[in-house]
């Protein structure tokens, strides 16, 4: 985060610029998955653009194709459907968004067999970072901002939040089995939209299997909330890949992040950044989520590779926060934990922020500081350092192409799971004996793609 109109150290111009650039290292650097799901285009289906208020409930169906014009909202009332198998798309020119405003509903229920798709309107190989808006929902839980209720980020000018009354398990509907390709614009400066963007969201909101792929900025961020979410996966984004902030509570399992080491964002791109607010007050509720089974796949493969010099720590967390990670696994990121600021070593010391039972690995740096090391390596968090990426034996983790997240037989993260610390005791968690985002089975089969640049939509 870097942001409240608090994103201060962006510049969206610059960024525009740079995207460009990239433009030919994505369309060529891309080979098909052999289980990515190649859409099937009904001959009969017609493409529709849609703009303006959804105010009335609606579906889309999966024979149509739909195009995001403009900023597109899901206002109070209306209950937007989207079948499985149904193709959206962002247009360019307009900046395409879809925004769900509170009280309003998505239900967009894929399958791993017929996932939907938000993707770039621009034709297969001309495709880039930033092609359309992404997805923001905004809902009436709490969150830390004085007045409770706060215009989300990105130049929408939409209201997240419950502001006096809020409603901690609001619905603002379902994401499952959805995939996110080429979002995240920087509209304006300090003005970026996310790939998934979660405002004051509830937890009767349903969040699993997600992809956010090629995302001009944040994958995912969360601005207060209490919204929970299970097997996210952050992919070749440009910022960073999983952002909290402004009292998010929530609860998340099973994370893949996987960065290209060309790209990263001019102010310092991280893969986790918490903060409590812009100005780490002590503003309540403060920002405590709880991440459990992440694995994080940094650009530094191994020694030789050149890295983009704007990648920065695999864990930025600053400004009071008082996130908790467990049973993850960090890798090939140039520093990995910084603690930042007396407010959050404060919360660390005093086991309000947390990370237990995780494994840093293949670092240049592993700490910013003695502090975080202290902390980290405390016998009593069950924590451990890896010199080389490859100790952790994932079968096939930083191919770009078609990864395999799979940990090979006799890895270190088999059978090396803790779920005694009381943060996980929700019954949320699923209790595993692997760290990392998984162990035999691979949740990614079927509704994923890694190529999403060369797929004729």
């Amino acid at each position: 985060m870097k942001k409240m109109s608090l994103k201060l150290q962006k510049i969206g111009t610059g960024r525009i610029i740079a995207m460009c650039l990239v433009m030919l290292t994505i369309a060529t650097s891309c080979k098909k998955k052999t289980d990515d799901p190649e859409p099937d285009p009904d001959p009969t289906g017609t493409t529709i653009t849609v703009s303006g208020n959804i105010t009335t409930n609606t579906t889309w169906t999966a024979v149509n194709k739909y195009v995001l014009s403009g900023f597109v909202y899901v206002k109070d009332g209306a209950t937007l459907t989207i079948e499985p198998g149904t193709i959206i798309k962002g247009e360019k020119t307009t900046k395409g968004t879809l925004i769900i405003e509170r009280g309003g509903k998505i239900m967009a229920q894929g399958t791993a067999t017929n996932p939907i798709v938000f993707t770039s309107d621009q034709p297969a190989g001309s495709r880039n970072y930033g092609d359309w808006g992404g997805i923001i929902l905004c809902g009436k839980a709490t969150i830390n901002v004085s007045g409770g209720e706060a215009e989300i980020e990105g130049g929408v000018g939409s209201i997240y939040g419950g502001g006096s009354s809020p409603v901690d398990n609001d619905n603002s509907g379902v994401l499952s089995y959805v995939r996110i390709e080429f979002p995240g614009i920087p509209f304006a400066t300090d003005k970026e939209i996310n790939g998934l963007t979660c405002g004051g969201v509830g937890s009767g909101t349903t969040i699993d299997h997600i992809q956010v792929s090629f995302s001009g900025d944040d994958s995912y961020e969360w601005f207060g909330g209490k919204v929970n979410a299970k097997y996210l996966i952050a992919f070749r984004g440009w910022d960073d890949d999983f952002d909290t902030d402004y009292g998010y509570q929530g609860m998340i399992q099973y994370g893949i992040s996987l960065r290209d080491p060309n790209i990263a964002d001019m102010s310092g791109s991280n893969s986790f950044e918490s903060d409590n607010d812009g100005s780490g007050s002590s503003n309540l509720p403060q920002t405590k989520p709880i991440f459990s089974n992440i694995s994080v796949f940094g650009p530094k493969v191994d020694a030789s590779t050149n890295v983009a010099s704007n990648f920065k720590r695999v864990m930025h967390l600053r400004r009071n926060s008082s996130i908790s990670i467990f049973n993850s696994v960090f890798t090939a990121w140039p520093t990995g934990l910084f603690i930042d600021g007396t407010a959050s070593q404060t919360n660390a010391t005093n086991d309000e922020l947390r990370i237990e039972n995780c494994r840093i690995a293949g670092m240049s740096t592993f700490f910013a500081s003695d502090f975080e090391r202290t902390y980290f390596m405390t016998a009593s968090r069950h924590n451990d350092t890896l010199a080389t990426n490859t100790s952790l034996m994932i079968t096939d983790p930083y191919n770009l192409s078609s990864p395999n997240f799979k940990p090979q037989a006799g890895s270190p993260v088999l059978n090396a799971a803790l779920f005694t610390n009381s943060y996980l005791s929700n019954s949320f968690f699923t209790t595993e004996t692997f760290i990392g985002a998984m162990g035999a089975t691979d949740w990614t089969l079927n509704w994923t793609n890694f190529d999403p640049q060369n797929t004729a939509y």
